[in-house]
């Protein structure tokens, strides 16, 4: 499944102007990923049934099994929300009955497009051996297909700490470590995280096609230009001649450096116009 979908195909459609025809292939990848989820989510159950058993009497009576004894092992949860106006409280409220530790609870307002948050950076540099990391879904540790496999690895392997997934109690290797139970758990992560990719395309998709509309029926986007002074030809040519430089010409146009380049560029374009 993972290895038969051409994301480099989608590229080039759109690149030729063939969006829509992108869009169908992602969307129905998306819903033979998530199907496909499903399936092997309902078929393991069966086989991993000893696995949830086990972890439920350890969460009962406190004995993991696979805590390492005269440790003491640290918990820690993570939150994330993709804006700044969404709400992160529904997660925080299904992590309160693990007695997170406040300082140990990360919340986040950042896209899921990659792992360059500030919030999870910090904790991952506390996370040791032995410590749980618990999130609500696995989309809210990324959306990005490689790099959530990549940070699973990393947490799981060279840091030596466990991850728990609350809607996939499959994932969950602090009680499947096991041949089976570790396969059951990568198998279902490759197809999670190969959905949740494929979830974050169909939703750039849409956005480019939103804004294309907008830009169709006339809507403009961005700030209006800041009209130019009247002697900004004046200006130009003493900056030209260097008799004055860059950070005093834009302060006399009331820009930024950066603004006063565009424009110039602009200004030399028409010149080449006329000549």
């Amino acid at each position: 499944m993972t290895e038969c979908f051409d994301f480099g195909r989608v590229r080039q459609l759109k690149r030729q102007g063939r969006a829509s025809i992108a869009g169908r292939m992602l969307s129905e990848s998306a819903g033979k990923a998530r199907r496909l989820g499903k399936h092997l989510f309902n078929m393991s159950c069966g086989i991993a049934g000893f696995h949830i058993s086990r972890q439920v009497a350890a969460e009962r009576h406190d004995c993991n099994p696979h805590r390492e004894r005269g440790k003491s092992m640290k918990r820690f949860g993570y939150v994330r929300v993709s804006a700044t106006d969404q709400n992160a409280d529904r997660q925080c409220i299904a992590l309160a009955p693990f007695d997170i530790p406040q300082e140990n609870l990360y919340v986040e307002k950042l896209s899921g497009k990659d792992f360059e948050r500030p919030a999870y950076l910090r904790m991952i540099k506390r996370l040791r051996r032995g410590d749980t990391l618990i999130v609500t879904s696995l989309d809210r540790l990324g959306r990005n297909y490689a790099e959530v496999r990549e940070q699973w690895r990393h947490i799981t392997i060279e840091l030596g700490a466990d991850i728990r997934v609350l809607d996939m109690p499959l994932l969950d290797t602090g009680h499947a470590k096991d041949l089976l139970g570790s396969f059951i758990a990568d198998l279902v992560l490759q197809v999670l995280s190969f959905a949740a990719q494929l979830e974050r395309e169909n939703i750039r998709r849409r956005q480019a096609e939103g804004i294309a509309a907008a830009k169709a029926r006339g809507v403009k986007w961005g700030k209006d230009p800041l009209p130019l002074p009247d002697n900004f030809d004046e200006l130009y040519r003493r900056w030209r001649d260097k008799e004055i430089d860059t950070t005093e010409v834009a302060a006399l146009c009331n820009m930024s450096e950066r603004s006063f380049y565009k424009k110039t560029e602009e200004l030399r374009k028409r010149e080449n116009l006329r000549r």
